[in-house]
């Protein structure tokens, strides 16, 4: 883990340019993250732009401060393509249990998308869905680590271009899902390069984002020593899914917010 104070306090004033600038970003309940680790999780909007990371990362440096660490576990294809040694100074680190564990053991807030690129990807008629493919391995990070959840949602990033499908089939005819663990590329409707798989990648429309971050849940003392993931994983998602749905209530038009 190689996350860097220098590098945060540097990138911050740009990032909270674009969240709070062009994106409209409106974070509430920060103050529900408790000191010390704790798995932050959240539903992943906005395809291969997804613009919820770095709005989460401001609202948490204007709540806490920089100085407090906040990792967050990326998908293999950003290391990949180059740049890693970077985002590994904004902490971020590969998608991997033993990751997320140590981060979490070292006491910093670790932020996951138990949902990963399924969810990203898709269909914006879906924006208001927590769907994390069936994907439970974040409780038994939260289990080994002994820390508290904390779920954040997220509305409004999947307004940022039209997607239309994941593009499942078209993934596995390219093999990506073989030779990237990329099981969709896609299409989507946006600016300058109208109907792409992904790439070219259009420019994001300035969708306002409004996120929520919920209350800590302690898996042990809510479902004992013993938890049923699935049940567990039932539970958190339902209240995912109210919060969402209140923001969505809410949401008088897509785009403008």
């Amino acid at each position: 883990m190689e996350w860097d104070e220098t590098w945060v306090r540097q990138a911050m004033p740009l990032l909270s340019l674009i969240s709070k600038g062009y994106f409209r970003s409106d974070v509430q309940g920060m103050e529900k993250v408790p000191d010390g680790g704790a798995l932050l999780i959240s539903n992943h909007s906005g395809g291969l732009l997804a613009f919820d990371v770095p709005l989460i990362a401001v609202a948490f440096a204007d709540h806490f401060g920089p100085a407090r660490p906040l990792y967050t576990l990326a998908h293999d294809i950003l290391f990949q393509v180059g740049g890693g040694a970077l985002l590994s100074k904004f902490g971020f680190l590969r998608a991997h249990p033993r990751n997320a564990v140590a981060a979490l053991e070292s006491g910093a807030a670790t932020l996951v998308f138990p949902g990963g690129d399924w969810d990203v990807m898709r269909p914006s008629r879906d924006d208001a869905t927590i769907d994390f493919g069936g994907r439970t391995g974040y409780i038994r990070t939260a289990l080994q680590a002994d820390v508290p959840i904390v779920p954040i949602v997220t509305i409004g990033a999947q307004e940022t271009q039209w997607f239309l499908t994941r593009g499942e089939g078209l993934a596995k005819l390219l093999r990506l899902d073989k030779l990237l663990r990329i099981k969709g590329t896609p299409l989507s409707l946006g600016f300058p390069f109208g109907l792409t798989a992904g790439l070219p990648a259009n420019v994001p429309l300035p969708s306002k984002m409004t996120t929520r971050v919920l209350d800590p849940i302690d898996i042990r003392a809510e479902f004992g020593t013993d938890p049923d993931i699935a049940e567990v994983d039932q539970m958190i998602r339902k209240h995912m899914q109210h919060a969402l749905d209140d923001l969505a209530r809410k949401r008088r038009f897509p785009v403008l917010g």
